[in-house]
């Protein structure tokens, strides 16, 4: 579900956390935005909205974030790449 948006595409700023996985690189949370944002080895960088804590918190303390991040968080939030 891909996001429509008018806010320009700016690198961004928020502070991620490397994890250990076969397809993601980083994971960021800013927990009054409700934004996560994901940074996959293939070099893309996604926020999704309106993620809760949570969720986030699932996310890391997942066996394989991968396969969290596919069950949970892929189809289920609006999505916009930076």
């Amino acid at each position: 579900m891909k996001r429509d948006s008018l806010a320009t595409k700016n690198i961004s700023k928020m502070k991620r956390v490397t994890v250990n996985s076969s397809n993601l690189k980083s994971v960021g949370y800013d927990e009054t935005s409700q934004i996560l944002e994901i940074e996959f080895l293939h070099g893309g960088i996604y926020q999704y909205f309106d993620v809760p804590k949570s969720e986030y918190n699932g996310l890391m303390k997942a066996d394989s974030h991968g396969k969290y991040f596919v069950a949970h968080i892929k189809d289920n939030y609006m999505f916009e790449k930076v």
